[in-house]
């Protein structure tokens, strides 16, 4: 199998030198996953001053399983392809800190961003990449069971589960992979599914009906998680009969979508969009000048297409408008 499993992190959150808080960047990348580290390496590659901030490196990718539509990359693990654009990033000596950002503030001409660790970076503009965090079930056991039987990282997991019994809730694309990810090790994978039909690509769909471990539960909710030490069966309820039964079980990994960080975005004062994306032009400008922002935060990335090429190429482009904005505004004699 791949070592998809061991990502190389570029950990700096604890002891950020004074070196690193003290400069004035000439742009600050909030997010460390495709969009985030393409804009990263462009912005590198334009003469930027340029630094990445995230929660962590490579975001839902370093979360997927097979990848098999990424240009260059026939099959390829999430985590594995993750560890490419880290190696392009640090190419380019781009410092990388494992941080949250907390809130961005205009200051004059310049944007303070300020991290949950307690720093605070200054930079001439900023690119906004923070991606979407997963959606839980929030159902009764599902925190009870978090790191005991319930996951949200199939890649990362998996191993675990050679041999188990185990369901994937979810029917998009990210359901699928992770369901036929399970399968190299699972003896049984379970879809449970709300609806009577999948949303994942037709190509995706195709081999889950041919696969004979996997078995499709449709029409189905999960309404409890429940084992001992750890999980052992989750309750489950018919959406059209109210039937309610019960599925042993030792894993259940959640894929059910993602959202955007809306409070974060509302802090910074940014324009939305009535579901909480970022807005944002052909050149990936936010409402606040010297604010761009690339990726599955954005409302012009379609819902049901987050693509990694997507976030990469937006992520390219909304280093372009910064190095833009910042030869206008400052020339090319702003050191």
């Amino acid at each position: 199998m791949s070592s998809a499993f061991k990502i190389s992190v570029t950990k700096m959150d604890f002891g950020v030198s004074e070196e690193l808080t003290s400069k004035v960047y000439d742009t600050v990348i909030i997010g460390g996953g495709p969009a985030g580290m393409s804009a990263a390496i462009y912005a590198a590659r334009y003469g930027l001053s340029t630094i990445i901030i995230t929660e962590e490196i490579g975001g839902q990718v370093a979360k997927s399983g097979w990848v098999e539509n990424y240009l260059g990359y026939t099959r390829i693990m999430g985590p594995d392809l993750v560890n490419k654009f880290e190696e392009h990033v640090k190419y380019y000596n781009v410092p990388i800190i494992i941080d949250s950002v907390e809130n961005v503030e205009r200051d004059g001409d310049l944007f303070k961003v300020y991290t949950l660790n307690g720093d605070e970076y200054t930079a001439r503009t900023v690119i906004i990449a923070v991606g979407e965090k997963k959606r839980k079930l929030n159902v009764p056991g599902e925190d009870t069971y978090n790191g005991r039987g319930v996951s949200y990282c199939a890649p990362c997991d998996a191993p675990l589960f050679k041999g188990k019994v185990v369901a994937v809730v979810g029917g998009g694309d990210s359901a699928a992979s992770a369901a036929l990810l399970l399968t190299e090790y699972a003896t049984k994978v379970y879809i449970i599914h709300r609806r009577n039909q999948l949303r994942a690509q037709k190509y995706y769909q195709d081999l889950l009906l041919k696969n004979p471990k996997i078995e499709i539960i449709w029409n189905t909710v999960v309404k409890e998680l429940q084992g001992d030490k750890l999980l052992r069966k989750a309750i489950l309820q018919r959406v059209d009969t109210k039937e309610v039964f019960e599925l042993p079980l030792d894993g259940l990994f959640v894929e059910i979508g993602a959202e955007p960080p809306v409070e974060l975005f509302k802090r910074i004062g940014l324009a939305l969009s009535q579901d909480g994306y970022i807005k944002v032009n052909h050149l990936m400008e936010t409402s606040i000048p010297g604010i761009y922002a690339a990726g599955d935060c954005v409302d012009l990335t379609p819902r049901d297409f987050r693509q990694i090429v997507v976030a990469a190429g937006q992520g390219a482009l909304a280093a372009y408008s910064a190095y833009n904005y910042i030869i206008r505004k400052y020339g090319f004699n702003r050191r």
